[in-house]
């Protein structure tokens, strides 16, 4: 679970970095800062998005996804725990659970989360992951300038989310078949696509309660095409 490892203490670091260096920051420059993200975010979620072939696919799931995230209300949960973090970290950051939520969603997102782990479970070959760390890294102290320590704590959220499918990795095998992480790869895009309208725009899209698009995704893609 090296990678795993590697990527958390990558996202806390940057976190904590970005905290450090936005003391220092005029306010122009953390936009600036914010708007680049936003922009890189933005292409990587439409090349994502657009990477896939069956984009009825995407959308029913992606729909499918948000009738059932919203119904639970997963965001909710995910912000009731960002509160409880800002609560132990005695934060008085407004923008806290903000930026949890946010970086969360974005590092918990997308095919090399999926492979990544899956390869460190049962080859014992982190490099995917080591990789996505160096990527998670550089994101965090762009975020963390902006929301604040919040975003450090996101490191939880990628130790429990990647751990599980690397622990779980002998059993999860069948989300690297090429239709089904063709389609997990596409829907999360568009969740990419959607977090990058939040960072450039004053829209506020819940796409917490999205995450469950990706789990129609992975299934509806394997039942269609099992090969």
């Amino acid at each position: 679970m090296i990678g795993t490892w590697v990527n958390t203490g990558t996202v806390i670091a940057g976190g904590l970095i970005g905290v450090a260096i936005s003391k220092r920051l005029p306010e122009r420059f953390k936009t600036i800062v914010m708007h680049g993200l936003g922009l890189s975010t933005l292409l990587i979620g439409f090349q994502m998005a657009l990477s896939g072939k069956r984009l009825l696919l995407t959308v029913g799931c992606l729909l499918a996804g948000a009738v059932v995230g919203e119904a639970v209300n997963i965001e909710g949960a995910v912000e009731r725990l960002g509160e409880w973090f800002k609560r132990r970290a005695r934060s008085n950051s407004s923008t806290f659970v903000e930026g949890f939520v946010t970086a969360s969603v974005l590092y918990c997102t997308g095919a090399m989360v999926i492979v990544g782990s899956i390869q460190d479970g049962t080859l014992g070959d982190p490099s995917t992951l080591l990789v996505k760390s160096l990527l998670d890294g550089m994101a965090s102290i762009a975020l963390a300038s902006t929301f604040g320590i919040g975003v450090a704590f996101s490191g939880l959220s990628v130790l429990a989310v990647q751990g599980s499918i690397t622990l779980l990795a002998s059993k999860l095998t069948f989300l690297q078949v090429p239709g089904v992480l063709e389609a997990v790869t596409s829907t999360g895009g568009l969740l990419i696509v959607a977090i990058a309208f939040n960072l450039l725009t004053q829209a506020r899209i819940r796409v917490g309660n999205m995450v469950p698009a990706l789990v129609f995704a992975a299934l509806f893609a394997y039942y269609w095409n099992p090969s």
